[in-house]
């Protein structure tokens, strides 16, 4: 998940951590360590949460194991 912290940056955390696995100035700094720690374990879903902690996007990360997966209008 990437979100904005309380210290005004942006983190990249597992859903199953108590803790941001990596801080970053921007967005899409967070987007793209989110992207290489998902594909490094195997895959999975990144959400990304805009400024206002509403869902912006979802992403299916390769090789994720979603059986029915949602067509990607974004990327």
């Amino acid at each position: 998940m990437v979100y904005k912290g309380p210290d005004g940056e942006w983190k990249n955390k597992r859903n199953d951590a108590s803790i941001a696995g990596s801080s970053h100035k921007t967005q899409k700094e967070a987007e793209a360590a989110a992207r290489d720690m998902l594909k490094k374990s195997g895959g999975g879903e990144l959400t990304t949460k805009g400024r206002d902690g509403k869902i912006r996007s979802k992403d299916t990360i390769a090789p994720g194991n979603d059986p029915n997966p949602p067509k990607d209008t974004e990327n």
